[in-house]
């Protein structure tokens, strides 16, 4: 697909692996009867000689808990094993096996040969001088990178993590925008990034501010990752399959213990997406890429908004915020003298009347790609004066890391 065209999305379920199809690099159902016979063999665990394939480990983070049960029940260990393995992995921030001493020995041998710890490895770490942000460089398996952001506010820590290497929607003023799509993440790539913010937290130890260094759980020792915010490297819902099973990974009562509203996923506005979060019941936090009140403006800012209308986003906007009970959070990037003026704001006003909204105000961050001047701070609270008068609570996004270019719309996988 090249990157400038919209993808079809989410009107089918999404594999959760890198890609289309894992037995044929181009995604496609091999019509040549030798190839389906391969094909057959491959997915059987068959070598053409008739031996046995053995199958490629699993990446331990790519399971759910109870994924992770079913199958030491089918190694014929007792399930006490899985859900050990589970705390030593999400509790106590273990990945590797000689840090998990109460695993029997002939559990932990075949454990190793069945799963991976499929940890991202840091390419380079970048601290901001506001002392509050960090930036990770991650490097995947097949060498494509992406960026997670660490970022400290009063009482929490959130980590603002990627759902692809690279973004297909286009969107004009975001760094990842202008790079076009690589590939999806699966679930086990989104949740190890996760997993490495709380490994740095778990690094600064006790002694962090957020720590609670006498509590009985070594979970709540160190500073807890408490926020994660899908608003990295990629559109969550065209994604889709892999986020959501990524985010009942990262909620688990029983592993990082995310809240329900804790994770919040932001979208450049993919319909079916929010529809099928909603028919699914998936309780987030749903945040909403506007930038533009009206179709015309709109599509200008985010192309994309030539798949999916304007008007349809704010039907489907209106259908999940009825069926899930919930408030949606409206993204409106502030750009000096293009979308910041008063009649700007009394247009997002009228559309957004009567919802149950709450507008997130984001003065521009810069990109390479992108000329564009961010709001000043006076035009700005004129603006949240006016959605005031619509009833639209609003805020203006504290900026964190953009001298290290970890803000909003900056992420772009550059060392």
């Amino acid at each position: 697909m090249p990157d400038n065209q919209p993808p079809d999305v989410g009107d089918k379920p999404r594999p959760t692996s890198s890609s289309a199809n894992e037995f044929s690099p181009s995604g496609q159902i091999p019509t040549d009867i030798s190839d389906r016979r391969s094909l057959a063999r491959k997915r059987n665990g068959v070598h053409k000689s008739g031996t046995l394939i053995k199958p490629a480990p699993a990446n331990f983070y790519d399971l759910t808990r109870e994924e992770l049960r079913q199958r030491v029940v089918q190694w014929d260990f007792s399930p006490v094993h899985a859900a050990r393995l589970w705390r030593y992995a999400y509790r106590e921030g273990a990945a590797d096996w000689a840090q998990m001493p109460e695993l029997p020995a002939r559990f932990r041998e075949r454990a190793q040969q069945e799963l991976t710890w499929a940890r991202l490895p840091v390419a380079v770490e970048t601290r901001s001088t506001d002392g509050f942000t960090r930036k990770y460089l991650l490097t995947l398996a097949d060498q494509r990178s992406i960026e997670t952001v660490l970022m400290r506010y009063t009482g929490r820590v959130t980590a603002c993590i990627s759902s692809q290497a690279g973004c297909a929607m286009g969107c004009v003023f975001c760094a990842t925008g202008q790079m076009g799509f690589a590939r999806h993440l699966t679930a086990g790539e989104i949740v190890a990034q996760a997993l490495h913010v709380d490994q740095a937290l778990r690094g600064a130890g006790p002694g962090a501010p957020l720590a609670q260094p006498h509590s009985p759980s070594p979970h709540h020792r160190h500073e807890r990752l408490r926020n994660v915010v899908l608003m990295g490297m990629g559109e969550p819902l065209h994604n889709y399959e892999a986020v959501v099973h990524a985010i009942d990974i990262l909620r688990d009562e029983t592993g990082l213990a995310l809240g329900t509203r804790k994770i919040t996923l932001s979208t450049v506005g993919v319909i079916p997406g929010i529809i099928r979060l909603a028919d699914e019941g998936r309780s987030i936090s749903l945040a909403v890429s506007l930038h533009g009140a009206t179709q015309e403006e709109r599509v200008a800012l985010v192309p994309v908004a030539k798949k999916w209308p304007l008007a349809d986003l704010m039907a489907a906007c209106r259908y999940y915020s009825e069926k899930m009970q919930s408030k949606i959070f409206y993204e409106w990037t502030l750009i000096e003298g293009q979308n910041d003026t008063p009649e700007n704001a009394h247009a997002v006003g009228r559309l957004l009347q009567g919802q149950w909204a709450q507008v997130n105000l984001i003065p521009l961050n810069p990109t390479a790609g992108y000329g564009g001047v961010p709001t000043g701070q006076a035009a700005a609270k004129k603006f949240q004066a006016i959605l005031a008068e619509y009833g639209l609570p609003s805020t203006v996004r504290q900026r964190r890391g953009i001298d290290i270019a970890a803000g909003c719309g900056q992420l772009a996988a550059v060392n």
